[in-house]
């Protein structure tokens, strides 16, 4: 797994809206990666609305990103669902989530193990929260980027 103080390994994805996200093109400000399982299931929806209702305090601090497996379609869903209100990223290669170490054994068998990476201005590794509980989980970030 990707540790702090190295470089965050560098992705190109697409969103929920079909645009390309690249990490290389979010320099200057603070990124939120927040790896998890699946859309639409009860932990990951938990966390999702947790990041949508933190939207306002955290779009000072932090450019947004969920990821996981799930394809564009099924992220647009989740995201009409719950009006989730920052891009959901489809990894459905899961190439990403080996380079950030998140893909692996999980309780459920093989899948992404939640976790959340803080990413500086320039690209470093700043925070990295594993075994994610995600009731209270955004605002352990937004405490995290405000210290």
């Amino acid at each position: 797994m990707i540790e702090a103080g190295q470089a965050a390994p560098e992705f190109r994805l697409r969103d929920d809206r079909g645009s390309w996200v690249e990490l290389s093109a979010l320099r200057g400000k603070p990124v939120v990666l927040f790896f998890y399982p699946k859309d639409d299931t009860p932990g990951c929806t938990i966390e999702c609305k947790e990041f949508r209702d933190a939207r306002g305090e955290l779009a000072q601090l932090a450019n947004v990103f969920g990821i996981s497996a799930d394809d564009q379609a099924s992220h647009a869903a989740f995201r009409d669902k719950y009006a989730l209100n920052f891009p959901l990223l489809s990894d459905t290669e899961r190439a990403v989530c080996h380079d950030y170490g998140v893909w692996g054994p999980t309780a459920w068998g093989e899948g992404i193990r939640r976790t959340t990476f803080i990413i500086g201005p320039e690209g470093e590794v700043k925070r990295v929260f594993e075994d994610v509980q995600p009731a209270g989980h955004a605002q352990q970030v937004i405490a995290a980027l405000r210290a």
